[in-house]
């Protein structure tokens, strides 16, 4: 996010993992991350990795520790919430920790944002229904199932 025309990340480059997230998908993006190919300047970032399974976690521990040795220039980030810090991931890679805190302010964040989800010329899409041709929106209710 260094200029505001500098790309959101593309699919390939995210994993968002949950209890159910295999170890093959886990494997999969680690290679993807950490075998050397011309892939250019990617940041592959997994998200909530504290959520995944104890099994699965000890299996893309391995797989990073063999793939490891292949690429020394990889780009990874492992993002997982501060109160599960003692699930197996976080401990597995405590070495590498560090405790982030946005360095840019909230405004610009939204604005970087805004900017890469607004839809130029909504047609009749789904873009219309959110505030500023949006394509993207959160819908939520303090009450769950009221219709959205």
């Amino acid at each position: 996010m260094n200029s505001p025309e500098q790309p959101l990340p593309t699919f390939d480059e995210v994993l968002l993992c949950t209890p159910q997230t295999t170890a093959e998908q886990v494997g999969l993006f680690l290679r993807r991350c950490l075998i050397p190919c011309s892939r250019g300047e990617k940041i592959y970032t997994m998200l909530y990795a504290d959520e995944l399974s104890y099994d699965v976690s000890c299996r893309a521990e391995e797989l990073f520790q063999d793939l490891q040795r292949y690429n020394s220039s990889y780009r990874l980030v492992i993002l997982c919430n501060c109160e599960r810090e003692h699930s197996y991931i976080p401990s597995a890679f405590s070495q590498y920790k560090v405790h982030m805190i946005p360095q840019r302010p909230r405004a610009e964040l939204q604005q970087y944002l805004q900017h890469h989800f607004r839809v130029a010329q909504p047609s009749g899409s789904a873009a219309s229904v959110f505030r500023d041709n949006m394509c993207v929106g959160i819908v939520s209710s303090r009450r769950a199932g009221v219709g959205k």
